[in-house]
């Protein structure tokens, strides 16, 4: 006579932000059937994404007028709030929102977030601080499924930045958006 007995079991455990109460795999008797159970947890951790954005480019632009360029994007949070906030820096000297052209002087320019798709306006971010938070309203991340887009970034530059700009100067910096779950 064979006597087979269960035990090892696969516990897929991972730490959950809730207490759950310890269940105990159970192993199944001896006879012509045998059943045995485990429990199975599993969690995820908090992540997000950022996806739909476009390099900005500002030509010709009328120094007389300030120059603004806006573009919807997608912003993905798993958290329960679908909330995120958002760490602008720039390229400049400590994270400082300017563009640059060899020894000239750096031009300055803005950021502003809003957390809708399509705007024009919205919170201004400081160089290389998190913002206060925003809530997406993605339900896929990359915006995979409705909506296509969930919130908007724009970029703007002061009239007395582009008059201090010589003619024909091509000005380039780099803005990185750091997205954190929240």
């Amino acid at each position: 006579m064979r006597h087979f007995e269960l035990r090892n079991c696969l516990i897929l455990s991972v730490s959950l932000l809730a207490a759950t109460p310890a269940a105990a795999a159970t192993n199944g008797t001896l006879g012509a059937t045998s059943t045995g159970t485990v429990q199975i947890t599993l969690s995820v951790p908090s992540r997000v994404q950022i996806s739909g954005l476009t390099d900005i480019s500002f030509a010709n632009a009328d120094p007389s007028q300030q120059a603004s360029s806006s573009q919807s994007n997608c912003v993905w949070s798993n958290t329960a709030t679908k909330g995120y906030t958002i760490t602008a820096t720039g390229s400049g000297t400590g994270g400082a929102f300017t563009l640059a052209s060899g020894a000239l002087t750096p031009v300055s320019y803005a950021v502003l977030w809003n957390q809708s798709a399509g705007q024009t306006s919205g919170t201004a971010l400081v160089a290389a601080t998190a913002s206060s938070g925003f809530v997406s309203t993605a339900t896929a991340p990359t915006c995979a499924t409705s909506p296509s887009a969930t919130s908007s970034l724009t970029v703007t530059i002061a009239p007395s930045q582009l008059q201090a700009m010589p003619s024909l100067t091509a000005y380039t910096g780099t803005l990185t958006l750091l997205v954190n779950p929240q």
